[in-house]
């Protein structure tokens, strides 16, 4: 038998998460800022229908979120992480096999139950996450990722579908093809967009049924599995183990300009204390950090940004090691006289820890370390991000990002937790 591939897609997952724990925002219009409240990163359906572009500074859209009483939220990614985790663990319900492949999509295999109505599962599985987690879905079925996520937008765009579309259980698949602009496509960018339509390939059918040589030629190998998919013929796999990280980075934007080396210091640790924790989760080390500075570039002051990459004698993701070579890197970069936006930091070189090779003149009790920061990463995950921190970040931390807007944890801190009151 064929694979067959389910796509669960949340509906605007940023704003419907805000809904989950405050019910009257039902109905309403709601946009989710970026890190320091800059620009838009989510959208309700209500927003769209206002015409608030994805990416636009909120200072530009003040107007529309007085006049037409716009929710506005700062991000809250501890939030939306826990409730993404929920939605996945409901999915496992339906699938052994599943490929979570964003933070609000996952694809699911379907192998063996082609003799079931797909469409009437797909909606069991809609209904089941909507009550377990508070969160509405899009299902796409289709015999290949590429298809089902055509089907994923069919099922979003269109309602008379009631939110789940089985590609095959469609009658005239030709006409659908032609009716789906070929820049819909996933995996087909704004460059090779140009490049189709310049050919004469405006649809996804005709991208379906152009000739496999000038698709390898134009496009590369990854162009003709794609246009196999679109045949039919599945080629992309269920990723159930997605490939080792490359690099794990921490960059944001600072609450304020920042002129002094010791608040860039604080910020830079604070970052570095980050990237360290989500080295540990993934059981990875780091032989290589990378640390950079900015000024804002869209204001008239003098502008200057530079980056420092240090090699670390042995892999590590303790936070003490890391936050030691991301300070020597950043004082080897840092000029007065700037007022800095952004601070970032980056490793690379990712090994796993559990095989790093030791160095001669390493003389530090590494189990001793290890054993800290398993207790430092319990606690915090216990009482909250940040309950126990190295001092280097700072305790006042005037520098931090803007969320003036951001919701309560509601799901992870106890202090937080939603109040009922009779």
């Amino acid at each position: 038998m064929p694979p067959l591939f389910a796509l669960v897609d949340c509906n605007n997952f940023y704003a419907s998460c805000e809904r989950v724990m405050n019910p009257r925002l039902e109905g309403k219009p709601i946009v989710v800022l970026s890190n320091n409240d800059g620009c838009v990163v989510a959208r309700s359906n209500e927003a769209k229908a206002l015409g608030i572009k994805m990416g636009v500074p909120e200072f530009q859209i003040r107007s529309i979120i007085h006049e037409r009483q716009v929710e506005v939220f700062s991000s809250n990614y501890t939030l939306y992480g826990d409730l993404s985790q929920r939605v996945m663990e409901t999915l496992e319900q339906f699938s052994l096999n599943i490929e979570i492949y964003s933070i609000d999509e996952a694809f699911l295999s379907l192998e063996g139950f082609e003799r079931r109505d797909l469409t009437e599962y797909g909606k069991q599985m809609r209904r089941t996450v909507k009550q377990w987690t508070g969160i509405p879905v899009s299902i796409g079925i289709a015999e290949t990722k590429t298809l089902a996520k055509i089907a994923n937008r069919i099922s979003k765009k269109h309602l008379e579908h009631g939110g789940v579309f089985d590609l095959n259980a469609y009658p005239d698949r030709t006409d659908l093809l032609d009716k789906i602009d070929v820049e819909d496509v996933w995996g087909i960018g704004p460059n090779h967009t140009r490049l189709l339509k310049q050919h004469g390939i405006a649809t996804t059918l005709q991208l379906r049924d152009a000739d496999d040589h000038w698709i390898r030629k134009h496009m590369g190998i990854t162009g003709v599995r794609l246009v196999h998919e679109l045949r039919g013929q599945s080629c992309l796999e269920l990723e159930a183990c997605p490939a080792p990280k490359q690099s794990i980075a921490c960059a944001r934007s600072f609450g304020r300009p920042v002129w002094t080396l010791a608040e860039t210091e604080e910020a830079v640790a604070s970052y570095t204390s980050r990237v360290a924790e989500k080295l540990r989760s993934e059981g990875l080390a780091a032989t290589v950090l990378t640390v950079s500075v900015m000024t804002n570039a869209f204001r008239d002051d003098p502008q200057y940004r530079n980056s420092a990459t240090c090699t670390l004698p042995v892999g590590t993701n303790l936070t003490a090691d890391l936050i030691r070579t991301a300070l020597g890197g950043l004082r080897t970069i840092f000029r007065e006289g700037y007022h800095y936006k952004k601070a970032g930091v980056m490793v690379t070189g990712l090994v796993s820890a559990a095989q790093v090779q030791s160095d001669l003149f390493d003389h530090q009790d590494r189990a001793r370390s290890t054993r800290l920061m398993t207790a430092l990463d319990a606690i915090n995950a216990r009482w909250g991000a940040g309950t126990l921190h190295y001092a280097a970040g700072g305790i006042k931390k005037g520098w931090k990002a803007q969320c003036r807007r951001r919701s309560p944890a509601y799901t992870t801190r106890w202090d937080e937790l939603p109040m009922v009151f009779s």
